[in-house]
Parts: C-alpha cells; sequence; structure tokens
C-alpha cells in the first residue's frame, strides 16, 4: 500500500495561482492579514525553515519572517486541487484509494514494483496538476505514513517489517503516528522512549497508563503493526464544527448570545445537508489570554432547529461571566447511517 501526501499542499497550490511567488517564504492563515487573530494554515518551505509550522499566531509567523507573503485561506480553491489530485489517483491501474484529507490518501495496488507504480503515480499528479507529491510505500497503513515523512520532498521511501526497527528504532516516539509530544512525554514517564523500546513494551504494561484499548494501540505502533487494507468507502462525517476567533475579546452576555446563535446557524447549514439528527453538541471557550475548556452534553436526537439552538444556549449558561473571551466553537454530533440499523429513527421531520 501506499501513502501519497501533496508537498506544501497549500502554498503550492498559492504558487502556481501567483508563480511571481516561487522560492519566497510563504504564509498562509485567517484573512492573510498579521494583526489579526488568527493561525497559519501551512507555510512553504521557506518559510518553514524559520521556524514557522502550522497553528502558530500568524503574528508571531510574520515577526520570524518579516518579508514573507502572508495570504488568506481560499478553501474552495485548495478543494478543487484535491479533487483533481484524487481523481488522477483513482485513474491510476487497480487502484484502490482511500482519501484522508486534502492533500493526503492511501492508495491500495498490486504491484511487483511499487517504487516504480509510486513514480508514475507521482508524474501522473504532476502532469495533471502541476502539484508534486511524496510517497510512502509500506506492508501496514502505519509504515506506509511513516515512510511518506522520508520520501520528502517529491521522493518515494518504503518501509516494511525488514527494515522497521533499523530505521525507526532509535527514533523519539513522538515520530510515530499518532503519537504526539503529549503521549511521548506519557511513554517517558514510563521509561519508554524511542520507537524500539515501544516495540519491546508488553501492551499490558500500558493498559494502566493508557487503559485496555489504547495502550496495547500504543505498543502495536511501535512495531508498525496495524491494518494493511485500503477502504475506499466513502467517509461520512461524524459531526460538523464552526469557530470563531474574535478580533476584539467578547465580555458582554449580549454578546456571547449573538455568537452562540451565529455559531449554531451555521453549524444547522452544514449539518442540513448530511440529513441525519443531531444527537450532542460541544461548546468550545477559549479565554484571554489562551485558556481553553470545553463543555459537552449528549441530546435526544432531533431535526428541530430551536431545539438544538436551545441545547446550544443552555451549554453557553456555563460560560464564566465577565471573564474575556476571544474564541467560541460549536460541534454538532450526529447519528452515522449504521444507527438506522440499530434501532434509532429520527424522531422529527426533516430540516
Amino acid at each position: 500500500m501506499l501513502h501519497v501526501d501533496l508537498d506544501q499542499f497549500i502554498a503550492a497550490v498559492e504558487v502556481l495561482r501567483r508563480p511571481e511567488l516561487a522560492g519566497r517564504p510563504i504564509i498562509v492563515g485567517g484573512r492573510g492579514v498579521p494583526t489579526e487573530r488568527a493561525v497559519v494554515s501551512t507555510a512553504s518551505y521557506e518559510a518553514r525553515a524559520f521556524g514557522v509550522g502550522s497553528g502558530m499566531p500568524l503574528r508571531i509567523a510574520a515577526r520570524k519572517v518579516p518579508d514573507a507573503v502572508i495570504l488568506p485561506v481560499d478553501h474552495e480553491a485548495y478543494l478543487e486541487a484535491s479533487e483533481a489530485v484524487m481523481a488522477t489517483l483513482r485513474e491510476q491501474p487497480d487502484a484502490t484509494v482511500q482519501v484522508l484529507g486534502w492533500d493526503e490518501a492511501f492508495v491500495g495496488i498490486e504491484s511487483e514494483n511499487p517504487e516504480a507504480y509510486a513514480r508514475q503515480m507521482q508524474a501522473a499528479v504532476l502532469e495533471r496538476t502541476q502539484l508534486h507529491c511524496s510517497v510512502g510505500i509500506g506492508d501496514t497503513l502505519v509504515r506506509a505514513k511513516v515512510a511518506t515523512g522520508f520520501g520528502k520532498p517529491a521522493g518515494v521511501f518504503r518501509l516494511t517489517a525488514g527494515n522497521w526497527l533499523d530505521v525507526m528504532g532509535n527514533r523519539p516516539t513522538r515520530e510515530l503516528w499518532g503519537v504526539g509530544i503529549k503521549i511521548s512525554a506519557r511513554l517517558a514517564k514510563l521509561g519508554i522512549k524511542t520507537v524500539a523500546e515501544l516495540a519491546a513494551a508488553d501492551p499490558q504494561a500500558l493498559v494502566p497508563e493508557f487503559g485496555p484499548r489504547m495502550g496495547p494501540w500504543y505498543a502495536s505502533l511501535g512495531r508498525g503493526d496495524g491494518s494493511s487494507v485500503v477502504d475506499d468507502t466513502p467517509w461520512v462525517a461524524r459531526g460538523h464544527s464552526r469557530e470563531t476567533t474574535f478580533q476584539r475579546d467578547l465580555t458582554e452576555p449580549a454578546e456571547v448570545d449573538h455568537a452562540v446563535r451565529e455559531l449554531t446557524a451555521h453549524v444547522l447549514e452544514d449539518v442540513a445537508a448530511e440529513g441525519r439528527p443531531v444527537v450532542g453538541l460541544t461548546l468550545k471557550v477559549r479565554y484571554a489570554p489562551f485558556f481553553t475548556t470545553t463543555h459537552a452534553r449528549k441530546i435526544p436526537e432531533t431535526f428541530d432547529r430551536n431545539e438544538v439552538l436551545a441545547r446550544a444556549l443552555d451549554l453557553a449558561t456555563a460560560i464564566e461571566a465577565g471573564r474575556p473571551i476571544r474564541l467560541l466553537g460549536l460541534r454538532a454530533e450526529m447519528t452515522m447511517p449504521d444507527d438506522a440499523r440499530k434501532g434509532h429513527t429520527p424522531t422529527r421531520g426533516g430540516w
């Protein structure tokens, strides 16, 4: 199986639209105004060389690279480019494609020479879209995903059971797909700092720290084990969310009420297109300067807009009065398509 990851995707799309930006440090985020509250969506390799990364406040990124070109996010342009790439992948011989996001996908193939197949696929994507991609080859999804990092940019790399520990064994656990900094720190408290140490760990010894499901799962990640099946079943969203970072902190109850109502309306627009009832809500609150908390609640499944709004406003009563708010977000969880076969049926009419 192959993991295809488009190189600096969003920045690359912007360069295609503005060829004069090639080779310059590019930062994409928010409305492209560094003085506003927004975060970096992506940065070109030239900007990353200065320490700019996704999720960094835009104003800090602008300070790191004073001569950077800062651009607003254009979702439609990125979606259009992504769809062209995914269509190209599906056109490859005997390919099964599992889309993971705008800029990455797993591709299941049968080939005696997967490296040659990968290079042909890269050439096809480049010819059609003018975008470069890196390809990881693996005998599990985990190994293919991790392998891609060694192929960047625009290269091909293979990781299998045979060379997994040779390549990954001495690397910190945070470099594993699905681990990250926080889990890596928790593993380190158990004396597990490298991938090899995690691979050798007794899965049951991780249960007290991570639980009966996640403990063994982390141990399997250390070995690079996991599924070897690429699933092309169309992805179905479990929920939809929207959030707003305010350019001026909200302090008045009326401002908060208005913001929650507006967020709910936007979320309901997204949910309406799904045709599935809402069964849960989560309100995200980020107080100034940067403390974030969430309030979640399951609700009886409903299609009723007014009921969802009432539940959202009820969640908002947990917001601390008078404390400045810099961000609000709302997520609506929906029933999944299979739930109907489990005895769940809508309780109200359609949207």
